[in-house]
């Protein structure tokens, strides 16, 4: 599934600024005031539900027909630039749905656990919402900051709580999400106010209870990386060992320990020693799903690197370079426009890998690096002719996202296309 940020996948996820927070039909969420703002105004959020008998039926004839699952959020034509979503990510069961906004704001959606037995009517409610990142100015530099998150990734779960990358264009934060349903009462060693009493002032020691409470949802920060890129951060991927990840700028890719906030180790940089011989700037790059040796770059030149970090410290030699030889014939002055890559993606297995472009999506085989084994159109009518007169447009530079749901495409124009 490869979608333009204006064509967001089923269910569609509205919500306005200032609005997010819990539906009231779901689980019961919240948060302290000090991670989980709007809480109250939270409570306000509109919810339209639009249920239907199939999210994905056969038609009379054979064609698939798709319809919408769920609306969250009003329909407002009054959008502000803040509430345009500009990444989602399903965590790897699919029962939790992050969104990450321009306002920098990151809304969890959980899965109605009774929609399990439906698994093509995923139902989802808000379950928790905080703000990732704020604003910032670099004096330095003299630049604005903007609170936009590009990228959000989950952890695998291993304990009760969730974890979660989010990025905007410097920083890196890890996100921990977790329940509290119950709460300690009974101390006589601390005051009202939670400061520790005098012990002159305690004649004896009182067991504690434990006492249930109202679900309450808390996002904390558990890491936050910072001041390791000079360019802005397109794409963050975990490694499969769980413990390590990386973040890609247009020039470099670093390397960072879960663990470890101020320290990352440069393992690609295509910087120049002179910028006016910059031919190529890193689009997205993705950790291999099994190998977590291997990791794939994408360029604006239309290529992808399979880079193995056992070989050096520094990836600037390639293990794999895919590309696809360019028709002669069909060189233009957008040529280079075109072929660039704006977002890769690797199969679960780490067997085949599907790249996007301007016109197309392309599927590899990471065992043959001369041509893709299949590709399918995603522009209009799958041709050049009109590709001029959109690549003018500020539209060229949409990001794709990318997901691996047997293939579906998003293009210009509302359009959808699924590919099996």
């Amino acid at each position: 599934m490869l979608l333009p940020e204006d064509a967001l996948p089923l269910p569609n996820l509205l919500y306005s600024r200032g609005r997010p927070g819990r539906d009231c039909g779901g689980v019961q969420g919240g948060a302290s005031s000090k991670h989980l703002s709007n809480q109250e105004s939270a409570k306000d959020m509109s919810v339209l539900d639009s249920h239907t008998k199939s999210c994905h039926t056969a038609g009379s004839n054979g064609d698939v027909q798709w319809c919408f699952a769920q609306v969250k959020g009003t329909l407002d034509d009054d959008v502000t630039e803040a509430d345009i979503i500009s990444c989602v990510e399903f965590n790897h069961d699919g029962d939790l749905l992050a969104t990450g906004d321009k306002g920098g704001r990151v809304v969890i959606f959980q899965r109605d656990p009774g929609s399990k037995t439906f698994p093509r009517r995923g139902e989802y409610n808000v379950y928790s919402t905080f703000q990732s990142h704020e604003p910032e100015f670099d004096y330095l530099k003299s630049l604005e900051i903007e609170e936009k998150i590009n990228k959000i990734r989950w952890l695998k779960r291993r304990n009760p709580a969730h974890f979660l990358l989010s990025t905007n264009d410097k920083t890196i934060k890890l996100w921990k999400v977790s329940e509290r349903d119950k709460k300690v009462e009974g101390y006589n060693t601390r005051s009202e106010n939670g400061s520790l009493i005098d012990p002159v002032n305690v004649n004896s020691l009182r067991v504690p209870t434990i006492k249930p409470m109202e679900l309450m949802v808390e996002a904390s920060p558990r890491r936050i990386f910072a001041n390791a890129h000079t360019y802005h951060i397109n794409s963050i991927s975990v490694n499969s060992d769980q413990e390590t990840y990386l973040s890609a700028d247009d020039l470099r890719i670093n390397l960072w320990h879960l663990e470890i906030t101020d320290q990352s180790f440069n393992i690609v940089d295509i910087k120049p020693t002179n910028m006016e011989e910059l031919t190529e700037v890193i689009t997205a790059a993705e950790f291999h799903p099994v190998e977590c040796n291997l990791f794939v770059y994408s360029s604006s030149k239309g290529t992808i690197r399979l880079c193995d970090m056992r070989a050096s410290a520094l990836c600037d030699r390639h293990a794999k370079l895919f590309e696809e030889p360019e028709d002669p014939t069909n060189r233009s002055f957008f040529s280079e426009i075109i072929s660039s890559i704006s977002d890769v993606k690797l199969s679960n297995n780490g067997r085949y890998m599907i790249s996007r472009d301007y016109l197309s999506v392309k599927v590899w085989d990471l065992h043959m690096e001369t041509k893709p084994i299949e590709t399918y159109p995603a522009a209009e009518n799958g041709n050049r002719e009109g590709a001029p007169n959109r690549i003018r447009s500020v539209c060229r530079f949409a990001d794709f996202i990318g997901v691996i749901l047997r293939l579906r495409i998003g293009s210009r124009h509302k359009l959808y296309k699924y590919y099996n």
